[in-house]
């Protein structure tokens, strides 16, 4: 089995796909109001969006994008305007991080993690 794609709930999928097109993300489906689908520029993923009438409380969504050069995505991000909560850090878990925000609060990271992230040095052994 793979993951083939993550769909998250937005109020407005239009304004949502300026956002995660300046994040690098290429949209190969738009079928507005209702739908976009994005294809991760790595791999095959693919990432969607789907239009809700009630958003999820909370902490919302977390959404996961690795990436290498991190801290220079981040500053290019930066330069078009986009606004990180957190800068790229090194975290306890050995994963370079930076967070932020999509227009609907969904939680976005921006991480990279190496080798640490299938075979981090606490991985059960099987």
């Amino acid at each position: 089995m793979r993951l083939n794609q993550v769909t998250v709930p937005v109020s407005d999928v239009e304004r949502s796909i300026h956002f995660y097109e300046k994040l690098g993300l290429k949209l190969i489906v738009k079928a507005l109001p209702h739908y976009a689908r994005f294809v991760c520029p790595d791999g095959e993923a693919t990432f969607s969006l789907h239009q809700a009438e009630v958003l999820p409380a909370g902490e919302g969504i977390w959404v996961y994008f690795e990436t290498g050069g991190l801290d220079n995505i981040v500053q290019k991000l930066q330069d078009l305007g986009i606004f990180f909560d957190e800068l790229p850090e090194d975290k306890p878990w050995l994963w370079r991080e930076a967070r932020l925000r999509d227009p609907d609060n969904n939680c976005i990271i921006l991480y990279y993690a190496g080798e640490n992230r299938l075979d981090p040095p606490w991985k059960i052994k099987t």
